[in-house]
């Protein structure tokens, strides 16, 4: 791996960091590294994906289907990390600089976009639920003196502004203390839930007719697709991890917070929307938990949940982003307050999953659509074509190899996406199929004077003639 002294010249580098992450930096250890993700699983989004399994007051799984699709997603996401996380753990760079080997420097600015918009509405729409779970303690704690969302919705998004200055090193302790406090509000109402409605969830979820057709495996496109933009950077995260660690060990660091956290939260959704009939977990524990001091604890465990949600998958890959397409003139602490008034300004109010469970899902499948495809043209790319040799200095250079961008990989992009919306209930799967066959012929048969076939497989074809300077 090229040296960040090295890197550190070119116009690409300025800020450190879009720089490649050496030994010294991996901090990360597999411990805390389980907390983030484990934090990161536990969102009011989440048990939202979740609510929306229940339609007019039934499941449209059982609970045998449901929990045979959670365990066939979670292995999924978590053999995809393993996976797409190579780049970032061996190479230690960025998601935005992982881009570039397959997009180039120009053709990644659109699939930096694909990956970092969804992030920022995600981002908006998790903050405005922790803000409203901000005024609801206020609103206990003063007497119903104080009432505003919105200024609740702006302040914790100045908090988390602050927060992400700090960098990703900085949000350990943060969390840690969210993982104790979440965990410990779901099994709470996770008690409530059995004690006082197992009835009804037994007779609208556990005793559902369910399906097994293409309702199952549409469900299981929206937990994979739910958590597609994660797993896409996954560079960015695992860039952090110390080294020297398995790719069999990594597996279970990523399946066994990710099942306890994402799995166990998707069934309090499901349970919450059973037991009440609504389907936004909010306003559903707000109608079981009817203590103040109990109401408090919940919604504090909200807000936390928000801050960790977003500084793990909303904040960090939109900011490189940003970055990148500044080309590195906006440094760090610029480019995280950007994301977060962009977010500020996505009127998450508006697409809140209280209005409607079903539209999130189709919020999700509609950038799944987009997302599959990326993913496939980074693995094919990686472990198909460069069989994972990457030259890092030659990503970091303003007209090197990877300059200008890669027809093919936007090409295949488009014609995954087209596939995915032809049935959008298999979106991911359809387009990353489609994506990763259409990108390997078309690095093979067309454009055969690209310089982006140099390093792969195919350079023998293209290694005597000049390299088109796209």
């Amino acid at each position: 791996m090229a040296s960040t002294e090295t890197i550190g010249t070119s116009a690409l580098a300025t800020d450190q960091a879009l720089a490649p992450t050496n030994t010294e930096r991996r901090t990360l250890s597999p411990l805390p590294y389980m907390l983030m993700w484990t934090g990161d699983g536990v969102n009011m989004g989440n048990m939202a994906i979740g609510g929306s399994m229940v339609v007019l007051g039934v499941a449209t799984l059982n609970l045998p289907q449901s929990i045979i699709a959670m365990v066939v997603t979670i292995t999924l996401i978590a053999f995809i990390f393993v996976f797409n996380d190579r780049a970032g753990y061996k190479l230690g760079i960025p998601y935005p600089m992982q881009l570039k080997i397959s997009f180039g420097d120009k053709g990644n600015a659109i699939s930096s976009l694909l990956r970092g918009v969804p992030a920022i509405i995600w981002y908006g729409i998790q903050t405005w639920i922790g803000g409203t779970a901000l005024n609801e303690v206020l609103k206990i704690a003063t007497g119903n003196a104080f009432n505003n969302v919105a200024i609740c919705f702006v302040g914790l998004m100045v908090a988390q502004i602050v927060l992400s200055i700090f960098k990703f090193r900085s949000i350990k302790w943060v969390t840690a203390l969210a993982t104790v406090v979440i965990m410990a509000a779901l099994v709470y109402i996770f008690v409530l839930l059995l004690k006082d409605y197992s009835g009804v969830i037994v007779s609208k979820w556990v005793d559902a007719k369910g399906s097994w057709g293409v309702t199952f495996f549409g469900f299981i496109m929206v937990l994979l697709g739910n958590y597609a933009a994660i797993f896409l950077s996954a560079a960015d995260y695992s860039r952090e991890l110390k080294p020297g660690i398995k790719n069999t060990k990594r597996f279970f660091i990523y399946f066994t917070p990710i099942i306890l956290s994402y799995g166990f939260v998707i069934m309090v959704g499901v349970m919450l929307a059973s037991a009440t009939g609504i389907t936004n977990p909010a306003s559903a524990i707000a109608a079981v938990v009817k203590d103040p001091v109990i109401t408090i604890i919940t919604s504090v465990f909200i807000v936390i949940a928000t801050l960790s949600t977003n500084m793990v998958a909303n904040i960090v890959t939109p900011t490189y982003v940003i970055q990148l397409l500044s080309r590195s003139k906006l440094n760090y602490k610029v480019a995280v307050t950007i994301t977060g008034l962009l977010a500020m300004v996505s009127f998450p109010w508006l697409l809140d999953a209280q209005r409607s469970a079903r539209g999130l899902d189709d919020f999700v499948l509609i950038y799944s659509a987009f997302l599959g495809p990326i993913l496939a043209v980074l693995l094919v790319e990686y472990y198909f074509l460069r069989r994972q040799h990457v030259d890092v200095s030659d990503l970091y250079q303003v007209h090197g190899v990877f300059s200008g961008y890669n027809p093919n990989a936007l090409i295949a992009i488009g014609i995954g996406a087209l596939f995915a919306f032809m049935f959008v209930q298999l979106a991911w799967i359809i387009g990353l199929v489609t994506a990763g066959i259409s990108y390997y012929l078309l690095m093979k048969y067309a454009f055969h004077d690209s310089r982006f076939k140099l390093g792969t497989v195919f350079q023998s074809k293209s290694a005597d003639t000049p390299m088109d300077r796209r």
